[in-house]
């Protein structure tokens, strides 16, 4: 009796993170926050210079004479009230939120992590004692210490990162700490000690990379936040200072000139526009991040 062939396949493997890139594709608002942030970051870093050799408009050129000008072919969104180009400056001061935006988002991330890390593997009185100063930290009202600070070191780029980094870890630290606990006593740490894997080396090597998933998520969410931050205090003078431009100190300008005669009061538009877009992105991108990297859910 013959017997009949039968041909077996294989489904196709996917490595963790090609599946977190289809779960993420799936995203319709997280693939659109992606594209627009690319875009972006691609129109302030790599559009600038060339808007400023087609045009020779930069972001600190004035012309005293032009204030006001209406959009054109040589000012795409018009001047302001010094005669400098909007597009110029919206696209030099989004470089300076979005850089203020990334670097204290992912240095709060790296030392919340490094903090929850350390809390949840060695545990005991080390534990007790970071979470303690962990909790005090988030107590403290955050707001007024951000006014206080601003004006104590002086507003400028660096004392924006530095207030958003100090304040900024807690909740990293507490995440971090939690994803831990729920890894360290699991097989493949035991197997880390066993064949003797320093305590440095399971902690980065093997607990945090494993925990890489909310931290991505939470650097995402957070990079939004402080672009927010950034405007707020660049908003009220103690943030990035003329003429170096900022969305934030963009906005405080138009306002302070939206009723004078013969301002354009479309002026407010535009850099609000873009700094509602960029942080909505941010957050949308967030949104599927987390669900992309969270296996239980459906999307």
């Amino acid at each position: 009796m013959a017997v009949a062939d039968v041909t077996v396949e294989l489904a196709p493997s996917f490595s963790y993170w090609q599946m977190v890139w289809t779960r993420f594709r799936k995203h319709k608002l997280a693939m659109f926050g992606g594209a627009v942030i690319i875009f972006m970051i691609l129109a302030c870093y790599a559009g600038y210079p060339l808007y400023v050799y087609f045009t020779g408009n930069d972001y600190v050129s004035q012309d005293l004479t032009g204030r006001y000008a209406l959009p054109s072919a040589q000012h795409w969104f018009g001047t302001d009230d010094l005669g400098r180009d909007v597009v110029a400056r919206i696209l030099y001061g989004g470089r300076v939120s979005i850089a203020v935006g990334f670097i204290s988002a992912v240095a709060s991330v790296v030392i919340g992590s490094l903090i929850g890390v350390v809390s949840a593997f060695f545990g005991g009185w080390i534990d007790e004692a970071l979470m303690r100063f962990t909790d005090v930290m988030m107590s403290l009202p955050y707001i007024p210490l951000y006014l206080v600070l601003a004006m104590a070191f002086g507003p400028g780029f660096w004392t924006l990162v530095g207030i958003f980094v100090a304040f900024g870890w807690m909740g990293d630290a507490r995440l971090v700490r939690g994803v831990v606990l729920s890894l360290k006593n699991m097989e493949f740490v035991e197997a880390a000690k066993a064949v003797g894997a320093s305590n440095w080396r399971i902690m980065v090597r093997h607990l945090l990379l494993n925990s890489m998933a909310p931290i991505i998520v939470s650097t995402t969410l957070a990079m939004g936040g402080n672009i927010v931050g950034e405007a707020a205090l660049s908003y009220l003078g103690l943030g990035i200072q003329p003429p170096l431009p900022s969305w934030g100190n963009i906005l405080q300008t138009a306002a302070e000139y939206i009723f004078a005669p013969g301002n354009g009061p479309w002026l407010i538009f535009y850099p609000g526009f873009f700094l509602f877009i960029t942080v909505l992105s941010f957050n949308f991108m967030g949104d599927g991040l987390r669900d992309a990297l969270d296996p239980r859910l459906k999307i």
